[in-house]
């Protein structure tokens, strides 16, 4: 039966050597808190030693996946940073609502599972997991011919994350007045590739390995930088008892449509354009593209991956805050005013 089964096109014996390689990365991102490891049914995990310290806790959840990056990852030959982009996409839809990411499990599916690939993708996904506190629990490796195309992968996760009850934030507190300060990206992120794609490989006729003056690096290796993952420096504001009115995940749908989804409905948010360091991808694509204003802040984040609203008088905590997170910059990018739940360049 093994034999059949091979012959159409699933490689069991891939299967166990992928579990080989990976096993020591996941146990790697596991604390006291995991039951459980690699190849049972299910990943069990201890919550309540972590419930203690949370007078009404609220278990915060999330779905993603890299989506066209994988593209790109393909042409490269290089999984490890996609694994972290899908854990710090994750992690960082949690923070908007004020959540710590707990644990994340993975689904990755492939027309012909290759061990490697997967050691790699495992690898990106450990290492992030580890840097912010997250479990990898388990997931899920497919190997399905026919569904997919010759040499194609999916990734997706599901991360877990909680939050005391009175401080889960939707932004309802949001008022006018409130200022508006922002995370530099390092790039792309998880979004906008599908565009970016057709534009560098199609209406530029360039690849993967074509060097440009103006990013100082391949295009490809401008495309694959990994998304930034905000949640230590935001989550020990928020221990600080930092004030934060409103965050805002810049993923797809740019600014225009993701800041609205933490603003009151009589307010608007003012963004003042060239604020923050400019990440020469975007203007490289505007310029390719000869793409309007509006639609690339509708697509893209533009250089700003992460964004906090807040009254006036809480930038200076977290400025001090940010003292012990040099890698972390912000920068004031905007304002509240009375509106309709719109974004308003100036």
């Amino acid at each position: 039966m093994s034999d059949l089964y091979s012959e159409a096109g699933v490689n069991i014996d891939a299967g166990n050597e992928t579990v080989r390689r990976i096993k020591s990365l996941v146990a790697s991102t596991h604390t006291e808190a995991v039951l459980e490891g690699i190849g049972s049914f299910g990943g069990l995990y201890d919550i309540g030693e972590v419930l203690k310290s949370y007078k009404n806790p609220v278990l915060v959840q999330s779905i993603d996946g890299v989506g066209t990056k994988l593209s790109v990852a393909r042409m490269m030959n290089k999984y490890d940073s996609v694994g972290e982009d899908i854990v710090n996409h994750c992690c960082d839809d949690l923070l908007a609502m004020g959540a710590k990411s707990l644990t994340f499990l993975d689904y990755v599916a492939n027309e012909k599972l290759d061990p490697s690939v997967m050691e790699a993708i495992v690898s990106g996904m450990s290492k992030a997991c580890r840097e912010n506190g997250v479990s990898l629990i388990g997931g899920e490796t497919a190997e399905m011919p026919g569904t997919y195309t010759k040499g194609e992968h999916d990734i997706a996760g599901c991360i877990t994350g909680v939050v005391e009850k009175n401080k889960i934030i939707t932004g309802e507190k949001v008022k006018e007045g409130d200022i508006v300060l922002g995370f530099p990206s390092s790039g792309l992120h998880t979004n906008g590739f599908s565009l970016a794609r057709k534009l560098f490989f199609e209406v530029a006729k360039l690849d993967v390995g074509t060097k440009l003056d103006e990013l100082g690096e391949t295009v490809g290796e401008a495309l694959l930088k990994v998304h930034i993952n905000y949640s230590t420096p935001v989550l020990e504001m928020l221990d600080q008892g930092v004030d934060i009115h409103g965050i805002a995940h810049i993923t797809g749908g740019g600014f225009i449509e993701n800041i609205p989804r933490v603003l009151p409905e009589n307010l608007d948010i003012k963004i003042q354009k060239n604020t923050w360091p400019e990440v020469p991808i975007f203007s490289c694509m505007q310029k390719i593209g000869n793409m309007g204003e509006q639609d690339m802040y509708r697509t893209f984040n533009m250089g700003i991956g992460l964004i906090l609203i807040v009254p006036k008088e809480e930038k200076e905590k977290i400025e001090k805050i940010l003292i012990n997170y040099p890698k972390f910059k912000i920068f004031e990018i905007g304002l509240i005013i009375k509106g309709h739940k719109k974004v308003i360049l100036v």
